[in-house]
């Protein structure tokens, strides 16, 4: 299945499309690191992501972060399946020094718990702070709870890879089909 979804600001313009499948990831953004770790995030959650943001000349890099999250956020709501799911997911993820641990509750609430923090404020080019950003603005928009800890960081780089590596992993683990309902209300989401 194919979803696709699209939001244009004065500031920023965002395209998302993704299907469920492994694939290939073809990621654009002004920001490289950012475009590698959303190459990460789609491939361990074995999705095929296209993401194409930019923004204004000029600005900082604040709103494509928060607005790819948005975006993708709406496009994973969108397509949430109305049969049951998994619902849970986590992963603890080494990546060499640094150690992240995230989880998962695709429980219809959204709201992003991060703790943590990375050895320097800019990875490359982007500004570390943006990571949580992101991480809320998909969990607000996806209207799903994750819990995010940096419980290592050798380093900005590696730290940040372990993040986005656990999320896809831990959407990966929620999204598996259930035979049963994973709620005593027998909704889903």
């Amino acid at each position: 299945m194919q979803t696709e979804f699209e939001r244009a600001t004065a500031e920023t313009t965002v395209r998302i499309s993704f299907e469920t499948e492994p694939g290939a990831q073809s990621i654009t953004t002004p920001c490289g690191l950012f475009s590698h770790m959303l190459e990460l995030l789609g491939a361990n959650m074995g999705w095929s992501l296209s993401i194409e943001a930019s923004g204004r000349d000029g600005e900082d890099l604040h709103h494509v972060v928060e607005d790819v999250g948005i975006v993708l956020g709406r496009s994973l709501l969108s397509w949430y399946p109305s049969s049951p799911r998994a619902r849970y997911g986590w992963c603890a993820l080494p990546m060499d020094g640094s150690l992240a641990l995230v989880s998962v509750d695709l429980s219809g609430r959204g709201g992003c718990y991060f703790r943590g923090s990375f050895p320097s404020e800019r990875c490359g080019d982007l500004d570390l702070e943006l990571v949580p950003e992101f991480f809320s603005a998909l969990a607000r928009e996806s209207r799903t709870t994750i819990h995010a800890r940096l419980l290592e960081a050798d380093n900005s780089h590696h730290a940040a890879e372990a993040l986005f590596k656990a999320a896809g992993r831990a959407f990966a683990q929620a999204f598996v089909p259930s035979l049963t309902s994973s709620s005593t209300k027998e909704v889903w989401p």
